[in-house]
């Protein structure tokens, strides 16, 4: 399993933080370091890897494991877009069609494990009519 470098508070902060709207860099980096130690940490194995550079790279799913060179399984995107994938923003299928995301190999659809921070819809407005 990886190993968290991001604290689960400063994390979920951080992601809290960005789905508010943030535009701040640190926020931003933080949330996406995390968001890809939170699929690691959700789909533990190596058979894919998510880049999203130049801010991270996580592997992740379950299955056969790469030891030298590219791997055959790899998604990428940048900051903007992984950012609305694990807020559930955009839907993979719509990342993958518009070609925001590439994705390459059998393994390489994590459509199943995205949103990770869904975020809940506006309730009704309460108060005095």
């Amino acid at each position: 399993m990886a190993r968290r470098r991001i604290p689960p508070a400063d994390g979920n902060a951080a992601v809290r933080a960005v789905a508010a709207g943030s535009t701040d860099r640190t926020e931003r980096t933080t949330a996406v370091r995390y968001s890809l130690e939170e699929l690691a940490f959700r789909a533990p194995g190596n058979s894919v890897e998510v880049r999203v550079p130049p801010l991270g790279v996580t592997q992740c799913v379950e299955g056969p494991r790469h030891t030298r060179g590219t791997p055959p399984n790899v998604i990428e995107t940048d900051a903007d877009i992984w950012l609305a994938l694990v807020l559930g923003t955009l839907t993979w299928a719509e990342a993958l069609t518009s070609g925001a995301v590439a994705a390459s190999g059998q393994r390489a659809d994590l459509s199943a494990l995205l949103p990770l921070f869904p975020q809940e819809p506006p309730g009704p407005a309460t108060g005095p009519a």
